[in-house]
């Protein structure tokens, strides 16, 4: 994908098992780079200690967050010659600390901060969801102050309908102010969860600020009793997804970055080969 302006980067989520030690984060990045890509998106909860919950939960998802929390993320991603795309955090705490929020953010030279899926939030509450659309405002304001800005990356749970014809996603996009709150779309968990994906990134339009991606497929590591497979991340290119056609209008839409996030379903589960994979097709 070889458009000016655009970057292309890996969400740090993919790397808790190969980021340990300086030695493997300095290896690690190192390659990313000589894949092609420009930067990575780091998580909050990634580059300080972990808490035992979180490394609980993210273990089971397949994507241990690791010892990583102890490292100089700022030093290493320099060193690479990388640049830090997006600093994901959660809501909660930039509403408690947005000013530390923002000093990071600014520390690792982006002007951009994502709010994740809420974890344990009811997304089929329509009184629910318009609060955290007036949420997503205030702290989008907190961070215009400081010249950032906000953005939402959904998974597949905004798609619950609220009430009939109207989804959670209906609501964040209605809801909340275009010059205070925008959009990192993750057209795999919309396409997960049963919607047309390219629908939606036509909606949003120049709300688009940033593409996640990763192809969805299936990968069968073993004797299978039936053919029928699990579904899960795949390489870009080697899945299902019409990914030229989103690319079509990611491009269309002016997006600042793509970002690829692959879960756990890596070749040879070797997070560094599927990356290396899908460069491939980024950089074709």
């Amino acid at each position: 994908m070889k458009s000016a302006g655009i970057k292309k980067a890996v969400q740090q989520i993919m790397l808790g098992t190969v980021t340990g030690s300086e030695a493997a984060a300095r290896m690690t990045l190192r390659s990313i780079k000589a894949a092609g890509y420009d930067g990575l998106e780091l998580n909050r909860f990634m580059i300080h200690p972990t808490p035992f919950l979180v490394r609980v939960m993210t273990k089971a998802a397949g994507m241990p967050t690791g010892s990583g929390g102890k490292l100089n993320w700022k030093s290493l991603v320099e060193e690479a010659g990388l640049s830090v795309i997006s600093l994901h955090a959660d809501l909660g705490s930039l509403e408690r600390e947005a000013d530390r929020v923002a000093e990071e953010a600014k520390g690792f030279q982006t002007d951009t901060v994502v709010i994740t899926g809420m974890y344990r939030f009811d997304y089929g509450d329509e009184k629910a969801v318009r609060e955290l659309a007036q949420r997503l405002n205030r702290a989008g304001e907190t961070l215009k102050k400081e010249n950032l800005s906000l953005l939402y990356h959904n998974h597949n749970v905004e798609l619950l309908q609220v009430k009939p014809g109207l989804r959670a996603y209906d609501i964040l996009l209605s809801d909340t102010d275009p010059e205070l709150v925008n959009f990192e779309f993750d057209s795999y968990w919309f396409t997960d969860g049963g919607a047309d994906a390219k629908d939606w990134m036509r909606r949003l339009g120049g709300r688009m600020k940033l593409w996640h991606v990763t192809d969805r497929g299936s990968r069968q590591t073993g004797p299978a009793m039936t053919p029928i497979l699990k579904c899960d991340s795949m390489e870009l290119g080697t899945g299902n997804m019409d990914l030229d056609g989103l690319k079509e209008i990611a491009l269309h839409n002016g997006i600042q970055a793509i970002v690829l996030e692959s879960h756990k379903n890596w070749i040879d589960r070797d997070p560094i080969k599927s990356l290396e994979k899908s460069a491939e097709w980024l950089n074709q």
